[in-house]
């Protein structure tokens, strides 16, 4: 059995998903969001980094899956994102846990089968995938589909090889 903590980074709300895998079976084990307010910068990533702290400690997976950058339309929305990733990497990174990253397209296809579907049809997914009772939030179920995503393809050959690659898709 694995726990595996998936976070969808975000400024405003960064959502978390927790879920175990053993073989074919699949259990959501919590789920929802780490809430930031405020205007300081600093202040906000002190929150995302103690949030994620908190659900580690509480918690203990055993590994992580997180959401790339992709690139918005605003470079500052942008800029933001990957700091409050960077908040949530070193949350992580201070426990030693492995850390694994995959793209919107990527965690899209291993949940809905195409790299473009909408949020809708991954929070559909996402309930049938875990048999959950209600749909989550939109954060909390991009979280869960990241720990899915990882949940479904940590073991395959071609994953292997992009870790040992460092991170990149890379052609055998």
């Amino acid at each position: 059995m694995i726990r595996i903590l998936g976070i969808d980074p975000g400024s405003r709300l960064t959502g978390f998903g927790i879920i175990e895998v053993q073989g074919n079976q699949l259990q959501c084990i919590s789920t929802g969001c780490v809430r930031v307010n405020g205007d300081d910068l600093a202040g906000k990533l002190k929150v995302i980094f103690a949030g994620i702290s908190e659900l580690i400690e509480e918690f203990r997976p055993q590994e992580v899956a997180i959401e790339n950058i992709f690139m918005h339309r605003n470079a500052d929305s942008a800029l933001k994102l990957g700091q409050a990733r960077g908040a949530a990497i070193s949350a992580v990174a201070t426990q030693s846990i492995p850390v694994h990253e995959y793209t919107p397209s990527e965690i899209k296809k291993a949940i809905v089968g195409k790299g473009n579907a909408s949020k809708e049809q991954v929070q559909h997914m996402v309930k049938a995938l875990l048999n959950l009772n209600r749909i989550p939030q939109s954060d909390a179920a991009d979280a869960l589909a990241a720990a899915l995503c990882h949940g479904h393809l940590r073991n395959q050959p071609m994953q292997i090889e992009r870790r040992r690659r460092g991170g990149r898709w890379k052609t055998l």
